[in-house]
């Protein structure tokens, strides 16, 4: 079905409630650190405003921002299609923004295919380059985390290593192989998907008319999905090892950040050390049901961390880590996304 470009496609009642779900789970998550490591309290230190500092997170941050949209723009180049330089500086924002107030980040992603779409770019394929960019950050975050976890100092003696690192690894494995299957054996999941189906039918789980339209739709989406695949892995070099370069500087910039924030107030954490922790903590934020992984992340960055810095500076650590990541960005995504609705606006009026 075609995205109509005309009309915004945002359901503001709704991403009122979530936006304001989001506040309540990320103060519930700062509440419940401070609860538990006692002496924890947000309390400024003005050795985070030393000029080296600021300058070291301000030029990460516009790498951080940079790749963003230079791992998209250059999944898109492979695809076959070019965006100019200021929407898609616009679209970082405006994707920032929806992904961090709708569960799952699925808003995020249809944001962009509806923002796409008004760029000229046909919906299928906004839709697969918005999905093969995320696919790309994803396999490289669930490659790494069950390394990570087995093998990590700081891992060593937390329940996420000990109780569940191995039923992970078992788990991203089976992730990664059914990406691999859609990808260049997409066929052999029809059957099942289809028998799983089936069987939601005669259970009485699932009307016959939606079972066939479930399996209809299944089977198209992965088929135009290995198809676009095919396409992009098939785009000029370029183009296509761009867009692996700059997911792996996107992600690494990201990973930096606490780096940054720790070497600022005199802390000697490892490098490969912090950044491990956050490969970890973004891989729990994956499966987080609440808007922006809101109070999670803030819970599993805590318990990781608060083995290195003293309870006083660790709720300081944690709000700038997600103001610099998150916030901000959320920021600057709702301002842009005001912009762009008062220019439809005027340009329809």
């Amino acid at each position: 079905m075609p995205i109509n470009t005309e009309k915004q496609p945002i359901a503001w009642k709704r991403l009122l409630i979530f936006s304001g779900l989001f506040v309540v789970l990320t103060a519930l998550g700062f509440y419940s650190i401070q609860q538990f490591f006692q002496g924890a309290e947000l309390q400024f230190d003005s050795q985070l405003l030393q000029p080296t500092v600021l300058l070291s997170l301000l030029a990460l941050l516009i790498v951080y921002f940079a790749s963003d949209g230079l791992r998209l723009y250059f999944t898109l180049r492979a695809l076959g299609y070019r965006v100019p330089a200021a929407p898609m500086t616009r679209l970082i924002f405006i994707n920032m923004f929806f992904s961090n107030v709708t569960p799952m980040a699925t808003g995020g992603g249809f944001a962009q295919v509806w923002y796409l779409a008004k760029q000229g770019v046909p919906v299928g394929r906004a839709t697969a380059a918005t999905t093969i960019r995320t696919v790309l950050a994803v396999i490289f975050i669930f490659t790494f985390t069950p390394v990570l976890l087995l093998t990590l100092p700081a891992l060593s003696d937390s329940t996420l290593s000990k109780g569940i690192g191995g039923s992970l690894a078992v788990l991203v494995t089976a992730y990664l192989a059914f990406f691999a299957m859609v990808l260049f054996k997409t066929h052999w999941l029809i059957a099942p998907i289809n028998g799983v189906l089936r069987l939601l039918t005669t259970v009485n789980l699932m009307s016959a008319h939606k079972c066939r339209v479930l399996g209809f739709w299944s089977k198209r989406e992965m088929l135009r999905f290995a198809d676009s695949f095919r396409d992009y892995c098939k785009g000029k070099p370029l183009y296509v090892w761009g867009s692996v370069f700059f997911t792996v500087v996107f992600l690494l910039s990201l990973f930096s950040f606490p780096a940054i924030l720790l070497w600022g107030l005199d802390y000697t954490v490892p490098y490969w050390q912090s950044v491990g922790l956050l490969v970890v903590t973004t891989f729990v934020m994956y499966f987080a049901p609440t808007p922006g992984a809101s109070g999670v992340s803030e819970g599993v960055f805590g318990s990781f961390f608060a083995q290195f810095v003293q309870s006083n500076h660790l709720l300081l650590i944690i709000f700038s880590w997600r103001f610099i990541t998150i916030y901000l960005g959320m920021l600057i995504g709702m301002v842009t996304l005001q912009y762009e609705m008062l220019a439809s606006r005027r340009k329809d009026a």
